[in-house]
């Protein structure tokens, strides 16, 4: 069923649960701001602007807006959001960020601090280096950090600490390095990290497939390895995983939602219906597949559960990689 045929459904829908939670009591009055964490061109633009394409077509929206507010790991936009408490109309963008600064001192706001709303997705991080790059695997890069973890350089976006630094600390354990060695750049979206490898910069870049999905048809990169349990598909489906080429690194990142402290049941309540059915389009299915991404639905409720937990988690594994300064 095409996209445009399926919204009167989605609309009737979503109607019938915004009516049935909490009786309707609170929908939004105005335009909801859809707050990026980083600049555009990276996963989070990405996720969001679907997201606001996707819940701009639902009647309970009077309008929906996407704003990019990049920098200080993404803490400007939290502080951001950290001026609308109560106010369901502001929602941010939420990634492992929101723990790793936390832990490494970088922030003193951590997911407690606002309403978490929902988790959408995961994705993998992927090596990728110049198609003409002297680095050929993953095996080969492992080797070269063997021997020296500072003489390749990487790029990631958008935080230290973050899943992709945690990944190049991973490959530098594997070779038996020291991640605190590792010489790696931190960019403020993907999408500049990836253009830095490019431009010949950086040796390797470790970004989210979605940045490379077009590189790699056009033979601009080189895949070296992804932090997936088996290949995927589409794009990927030659690009080999860590795991077979004997690197035990395996991992992946999630992304969501956020609302600013303070939400009331009833808009706790809105946005676990709304979340919802936006995972249920197809247009949001399309873009799940454009972007090599996994779907990973959790509402508001598992979405404070798994936080909880990924803290203890990435605490240790922090405290392993030895980046965690306190």
């Amino acid at each position: 069923m095409r996209w445009m045929q399926w919204l009167p459904i989605l609309a009737m829908a979503c109607a019938a649960g915004f009516a049935h939670a909490q009786g309707g009591a609170w929908k939004p009055s105005r335009n909801v701001e859809v707050i990026v964490q980083s600049a555009a061109g990276g996963s989070s633009d990405r996720s969001a602007r679907v997201t606001q394409r996707i819940l701009a077509s639902i009647p309970a929206f009077p309008n929906v807006s996407v704003n990019n507010k990049p920098g200080a790991g993404g803490m400007l936009a939290l502080h951001y959001l950290n001026q609308h408490a109560g106010d369901a109309h502001f929602i941010v963008t939420l990634s492992t960020t929101v723990l790793t600064n936390h832990l490494l001192g970088l922030s003193p706001l951590n997911f407690r601090h606002f309403s978490p709303l929902a988790i959408l997705l995961r994705e993998y991080p992927v090596f990728v280096t110049r198609a003409d790059s002297p680095i050929t695997s993953a095996r080969d890069l492992v080797e070269r950090l063997r021997k020296d973890p500072s003489s390749v350089s990487f790029a990631y976006a958008t935080a230290r600490g973050n899943h992709n630094h945690v990944m190049i600390g991973l490959l530098i354990k594997a070779a038996g390095g020291d991640p605190r060695r590792a010489k790696a750049i931190v960019y403020n979206a993907g999408g500049e990290a990836t253009t830095a490898m490019l431009g010949g910069h950086i040796d390797v870049g470790v970004v989210a497939p979605a940045n490379v999905v077009p590189l790699i048809a056009s033979g601009k990169v080189r895949v070296l390895g992804i932090a997936a349990p088996q290949r995927q598909g589409g794009a990927f489906a030659a690009a080999p995983t860590l795991r077979e080429q004997g690197i035990n690194a395996v991992y992946f990142s999630w992304r969501g939602f956020m609302g600013p402290k303070g939400l009331s049941p009833a808009q706790m309540a809105f946005w676990d219906q709304a979340f919802a059915q936006l995972v249920k389009a197809p247009e949001w299915k399309q873009d799940v597949e454009r972007n090599a991404w996994a779907e990973d639905f959790m509402n508001s409720a598992q979405t404070l559960r798994h936080l909880e937990s990924e803290t203890e988690s990435m605490q240790k594994l922090l405290a392993e990689l030895g980046v965690l300064v306190r």
